[in-house]
């Protein structure tokens, strides 16, 4: 675990050791959210990470009303 401090701009220095083990670069986007009260950062997964995440699965025309719309 990691301490940091919030300068009077609100802004906070990422660890050199977090950023290394995150492989993170200067410049590169970072997701920040609030879950159950508290802050998480979290890089954003590229698109082709989800390549084949539903592979498997069988799809069954019960699990959808006719009507539904959206």
């Amino acid at each position: 675990m990691e301490i940091v401090k919030v300068s009077p701009k609100f802004q906070v220095v990422i660890p050199k050791k977090v950023r290394e083990e995150l492989h993170l670069t200067p410049g590169q986007e970072l997701q920040l959210y609030v879950l159950d009260g508290t802050i998480r950062i979290h890089p954003p997964g590229a698109m082709r990470d989800l390549a084949g995440i539903a592979k498997g699965i069988e799809w069954k025309e019960s699990y959808r009303e006719r009507d539904d719309r959206f």
